[in-house]
């Protein structure tokens, strides 16, 4: 995550979609506000004063970064809304006096954005600096302390690392009994598939996330990732024994090199494999601060349903998903098929 957010909205708002890093954040920062229809909210006077920064500042921002701002709770009130607030604050605190037909309002996380936004406010700095403190605290807290498996935190990794593993039995007996070469060639077609699916051998993602080399990649992978992982697998099995039977004879590795080439470039993978790039670059970077330099341009914002998904109530460490009635049940009905 970059220590300066004014340079980037795709962090700013992997902060702002957490909310249970917001949640802690209001509670520490205690940066006043007014408590309006169950909502700590801020007139811009407010935020002028709280940032000290000047009125003209405060608007200029709000044209230059309205969709962003407005997206995060900032919006303008009026008629019977106007009036309710009216009624529970002294809106004289507001720029715009009593006599308004409308009021800007905006939400705490709304000021914590424009606090990301702001250069010329030390008070805003010093906010940024606050909340990435909260931030990594959340995450290692509700992570269990690391985030080294925060990946297996989601209820569907482990049907998936389940699938995938029996996908990869069935590969590894491909590998064995349809391709000419020698025993080295199961971690060669590893690496391989690795590389058609997100770019990088198991040696590179090793020290992209810090891996000790006794560590097994796949169980640091999103279930998407292991599920795209474990289509390779499941179609390159199924036609190296179809080339055999058609042949009479096994592979040569340069046939099979053609056949993942044209795994990656199906279409009907595209789909697929842009979704795990998606899902493995962002996660990583939001959660693990680890960048995947050949998966960069597939960064993107994570959203508010993957902090559900990770850090919320229904996320649960390994441990406690194996002692799970509900996971087991799943594992039975897999069994069973």
């Amino acid at each position: 995550m970059a220590e300066n957010l004014t340079d980037s909205q795709r962090d700013r708002q992997n902060i702002l979609n957490n909310r249970y890093a917001l949640s802690k954040a209001e509670e520490h920062l205690n940066l006043g506000g007014i408590r309006f229809r169950d909502e700590l909210v801020f007139t811009k006077q407010q935020v002028a004063e709280l940032l000290e920064v000047s009125d003209s500042t405060i608007e200029r921002y709000l044209t230059s970064h309205e969709e962003e701002l407005k997206r995060n709770g900032y919006r303008v009130i009026k008629g019977k809304s106007l009036k309710e607030f009216k009624a529970i604050v002294d809106v004289t605190l507001a720029s715009e006096g009593n006599r308004s037909p409308s009021l800007g309002l905006f939400s705490f996380r709304a000021v914590l954005n424009l606090a990301m936004l702001l250069t010329e406010s030390e008070k805003a700095r010093a906010i940024r600096s606050r909340i990435l403190d909260i931030v990594l605290d959340v995450v290692a807290e509700r992570a269990g302390g690391q985030t080294k498996y925060i990946n297996q935190r989601d209820r569907d990794y482990l049907p998936a690392a389940y699938r995938e593993f029996n996908y990869r039995q069935a590969f590894t007996a491909a590998l064995r009994d349809c391709l000419a070469m020698g025993d080295i060639k199961y971690g060669i077609y590893t690496d391989k598939i690795y590389k058609s699916v997100f770019k990088e051998n198991a040696k590179e993602y090793k020290k992209i996330l810090g891996l000790a080399a006794k560590d097994n990649p796949r169980d640091t992978m999103y279930a998407e990732v292991l599920k795209t992982i474990a289509s390779f697998e499941s179609g390159l099995a199924v036609q190296m024994t179809t080339f055999v039977e058609q042949n009479g004879r096994r592979l040569t590795p340069r046939e099979l090199d053609t056949l993942i080439a044209a795994a990656e470039a199906n279409p009907f993978q595209k789909p697929h494999l842009e979704d795990a790039r998606i899902r493995m670059a962002s996660r990583d970077l939001c959660f693990r601060d680890a960048l995947h330099h050949a998966l960069e341009s597939y960064v993107q914002t994570v959203p508010e349903a993957d902090f559900e998904r990770f850090l919320g109530e229904t996320s649960k460490a390994l441990e406690e998903r194996l002692s799970d009635p509900d996971t087991l049940a799943v594992f039975k009905r897999l069994k069973d098929r």
